[in-house]
């Protein structure tokens, strides 16, 4: 898997199926066209809308609109939190973005017959992804506007910018990026982040990455929350789904400098020989330069934390004692307070009203996504008046 997942997950893969692709529009005579998934009355969908013609102003591309259904159960597990998140969520994005939210109401709302939105879901589900509120160009997708940064930077890479080559820097920035985990000057001491992760979720690897280092700076104290993973809770992933996931953690992890790809898959066994030593690290406060061992080795160094030899690795380099870890690993009262403290913990998450993994909270403010740090740290300023941001 590690070899595989290495090449698979490559930015020079990705690279290079964007030149094949850019080949065969080209050989076929294909403009360039955005396919734009759209839910009517969904949150996502409705910011993108409005995101769409921002892109065609600024890039040489037309927009395909497919009006789609909701997704469906297998791909939204919590389907009545994400509608509530949706709307609060929406309405931040929309203040961060210059957005309307609510959206104004078209003077002529959009019909669509049901046969229509069934051949627009066929038509996503054969080019590979389940939600909607998604862009698709040649072979790529993009969903919401979080990702559109990086339809911005293959646009931009492809000539496709309508500004002149002499545009200032600061105007060839993408129109849909904000920076997180920045410099905030002096945070009052105990100030505390929860931290939800899995360490099953490529995008708590991310979040580990960023979050750790920035708190240490800050004198910020994260409490971790871990929580199973969905699929070890019985809720089904669909493969479109896993496969966008991987690939969309892989950009991000590219344009946020964190190593990532050449995984293990720690399913299973690994993570919970890995959840099983948390508590054991917290004993020796080292909690957050393991749970960094462990979120590096199977993410990014290919280490299966199934084995000893590989978990051995992850434990002693990051100063804890391995005979030590694995007699923890076969006590039994171990296993019953690790999975009781998941348990509270993924109880606490979804009294939140969030379900998934990455997910923050400061104080009132609880944010779901490894992306939306940047909603963590409003918070902070806002509650302490702090300064405006500086870049780290």
């Amino acid at each position: 898997m590690p070899v595989i997942s290495q090449h698979f997950l490559s930015r020079s893969r990705l690279l290079d199926l964007r030149e094949k692709a850019e080949i065969k529009r080209s050989a076929q005579q294909r403009p360039h066209v955005l396919h734009f998934f759209h839910e009517l009355e969904e949150p996502y969908s409705q910011l993108l809308a409005q995101a769409v013609p921002l892109l065609q102003d600024k890039y040489a591309v037309s927009v395909v609109q497919h009006v789609v259904g909701a997704p469906d159960d297998s791909a939204v597990p919590e389907r009545d939190k994400l509608k509530a998140y949706s709307q609060q969520d929406a309405a931040r994005l929309a203040k961060q973005y210059g957005l309307h939210w609510p959206p104004s109401s078209p003077s002529a709302p959009i019909q669509v017959g049901k046969e229509a939105q069934l051949t627009s879901h066929r038509l996503r589900k054969k080019w590979g992804h389940y939600l909607s509120g998604v862009i698709y160009y040649e072979g790529e997708w993009y969903w919401g506007i979080d990702r559109l940064h990086h339809l911005e930077s293959r646009l931009n890479a492809l000539g496709l910018s309508k500004q002149a080559p002499s545009a200032k820097m600061s105007e060839r920035r993408p129109l849909f990026f904000t920076p997180q985990y920045q410099s905030l000057g002096h945070v009052p001491e105990a100030t505390s982040i929860d931290f939800f992760f899995s360490l099953r979720s490529p995008y708590s690897a991310i979040s580990c990455a960023k979050l750790f280092p920035w708190a240490k700076e800050h004198g910020v104290k994260i409490n971790l929350r871990y929580v199973l993973p969905m699929v070890m809770r019985g809720l089904p992933v669909p493969a479109e789904k896993r496969k966008y996931i991987s690939l969309d953690a892989a950009r991000e992890a590219y344009v946020q400098n964190v190593p990532f790809g050449r995984l293990n898959d720690p399913l299973g066994k690994p993570t919970e020989r890995g959840l099983a030593l948390i508590p054991f690290a917290q004993m020796h406060q080292l909690a957050e330069e393991y749970v960094m061992s462990f979120m590096q080795g199977v993410w990014s160094e290919g280490l299966d934390a199934g084995t000893d030899a590989h978990l051995k690795i992850i434990v002693q380099r990051c100063g804890l004692h391995w005979q030590a870890a694995k007699d923890i690993l076969t006590s039994q009262s171990n296993e019953q307070h690790w999975r009781s403290v998941a348990e509270q913990n993924r109880e606490a998450l979804f009294a939140l009203g969030l379900w998934g993994v990455p997910s923050f909270k400061f104080e009132d403010t609880a944010v779901w996504g490894q992306d939306r740090f940047w909603v963590i740290e409003q918070a902070l300023h806002d509650r302490f008046d702090l300064p405006a941001h500086t870049e780290s």
